[in-house]
């Protein structure tokens, strides 16, 4: 097993989680437990960075949607980046990725809420 590595960071749509090594029961309320802290005002974008990921179960999952809800309590949006294909299937499967937005990258992620904050 991989320890889930945990980062955050402001960009000028919101707040950034980046999440690497494995998204699993034993580390989900670690991030699930983070998810208040982020402050978001509406209209920003929680944008989680996936792009290290290792493995992602069932619990990992449920943190993803944890934050969509986050997101959406704060009428603001949810991001998802780099998005490994392992958990891309697992979403597809399940029937949340026309919900769970991703991008291929955070910077599109970060261009796509820029270009809605214009109205473009």
């Amino acid at each position: 097993m991989n320890p889930l590595g945990v980062r955050t960071r402001r960009s000028a749509a919101g707040p950034v989680l980046e999440l690497a090594g494995d998204l699993a029961y034993e580390s989900a309320p670690e991030v699930r437990d983070l998810l208040p802290t982020l402050e978001l005002e509406p209209g920003q974008q929680l944008l989680v960075d996936l792009g290290g990921l290792t493995f992602c179960d069932s619990s990992g999952i449920t943190v993803l949607i944890a934050a969509r809800n986050h997101a959406e309590a704060a009428r603001a949006t949810l991001a998802l980046a780099a998005v490994p294909p392992h958990v891309a299937r697992i979403l597809r499967l399940v029937g949340l990725e026309p919900i769970l937005t991703s991008y291929p990258t955070p910077q599109d992620a970060t261009d796509a809420w820029a270009r809605r904050a214009d109205g473009s």
